[in-house]
Parts: C-alpha cells; sequence; structure tokens
C-alpha cells in the first residue's frame, strides 16, 4: 500500500499532538522532487542512529525536547527551535523529553535516490 502523502494546496496540520504523541507514529507528510517533509515522533529515549542525507536538512522541535547530535555541532531543540544541518552531515537524535518533530530534507536533483529518502 502506498504511503499517502499531500497534495499541492492541501493544508497540513502541525499542531502539538498533546495526549495524543504516545499514539502516533513516525510518517511521512510530503514528498516532490526535491523536498520531503516527516514528523518524526519519539518517545522520552527514544532516538534516531546517526545517519546522513544527501541534502541539506531542518529539524524543527513542535513539542518536547530533543537532543541533536552533529558533526556541525550539538544542541537541544525545544519547542519553536529549528536548526539546519548542512548536506550530508552525520547526525543522531535523541528525546529527552517525548516529542515531535518537523524534519525537511532538501533532496538534491538529478542523485541516484532522490525519490527515496534515507532519514
Amino acid at each position: 500500500m502506498a504511503l499517502e502523502h499531500a497534495r499541492p494546496g492541501e493544508v497540513i496540520e502541525l499542531r502539538p499532538l498533546a495526549d495524543q504523541l504516545a499514539s502516533v507514529a513516525t510518517h511521512a507528510l510530503l514528498k516532490t522532487r526535491s523536498l520531503e517533509l516527516m514528523r518524526i515522533v519519539l518517545a522520552a529515549g527514544q532516538g534516531v542512529p546517526r545517519h546522513s542525507v544527501q541534502g541539506e536538512v531542518t529539524i524543527q522541535c513542535i513539542e518536547g525536547v530533543v537532543r541533536v547530535d552533529a558533526q556541525v555541532g550539538s544542541c537541544e531543540l525545544r519547542p519553536g527551535q529549528l536548526v539546519l544541518l548542512p548536506a550530508q552531515d552525520s547526525h543522531a537524535l535523541l528525546a529527552i523529553k517525548a516529542a515531535s518533530l518537523l524534519v525537511t530534507v532538501q533532496l538534491p536533483a538529478g542523485l541516484p535516490g532522490s525519490d527515496s529518502s534515507t532519514h
């Protein structure tokens, strides 16, 4: 079964999940030839292992607290904060408090796999 992605002009809901946080899974929001948006949902103590992607990445904290360990530096993101990671920057995530994040990946044109993400 194919994933449902938002279509051009469709509104995407990004409010905090609040009481539903524990029952919602990480999911893709939209994907085009050059852009992918995902909502990453992490329980406290849960993480995303170290990895990198071909394009630039932004990570925005919608709720909770998450630690971002990247080659360019480490930080803790809280609601309303965002960090930019350069292309191919190796990074890992760890939820200090249960969190949901908006992750945006710029998919470089012409690269093999630019129609699929490794994030």
